[in-house]
């Protein structure tokens, strides 16, 4: 007996909507269309816009920058993380609307939603899923400009397929 095509495979990661299981919370609630202001959280999710986009477009070492600390909060070396990147041959990105912000110790954060789907480079799909957190220094005394610029945190992205 054989069973209709498809039914049992995982769901193409390409038609994967927000606010179905794999796909991002599907918050419809607009954000503003105005100036954004680089410190607020739109201005954080601008960041992982960017790192998305280094990641599509296998600029590994630039998206490793983009962690604190000038890469190291990644907790791998620059060739570590070109190396776990090498297995991805097509990366896509959906960003999420980003969460509050949150203070701590002279620092502020906030998470944002992202998903990276594609393929890898064996031809099969993937779906990554989690919360992208970024830390930035406040603006005080003795801060440098780069540590008052958003930088990842961490991220808790986990497989869906």
């Amino acid at each position: 007996e054989q069973s209709a095509p498809g039914v049992g495979d995982p769901p193409d990661p390409a038609n994967i909507a927000p606010g179905q299981p794999g796909g991002l919370p599907g918050d419809r609630t607009p954000v503003s269309e105005g100036r954004i202001d680089p410190k607020s959280p739109q201005g954080a999710a601008l960041v992982v816009q960017k790192y998305a986009g280094l990641l599509e477009q296998q600029k590994y070492a630039q998206a490793r920058a983009l962690w604190s600390d000038n890469g190291r909060a990644s907790n791998m070396t620059e060739a570590e993380f070109v190396d776990s990147w090498s297995r991805y041959d097509q990366v896509h990105a959906e960003i999420g609307k980003p969460g509050d912000l949150e203070g701590a110790a002279g620092s502020v954060y906030v998470s944002v939603p992202l998903r990276l789907y594609g393929t890898l480079t064996n031809g099969k799909p993937f779906n990554l899923i989690g919360d992208v957190t970024l830390r930035r220094v406040n603006d005080v005394d003795g801060s440098t400009e780069e540590q008052r610029q958003w930088h990842i945190a961490s991220t808790q992205l986990t497989s869906t397929i």
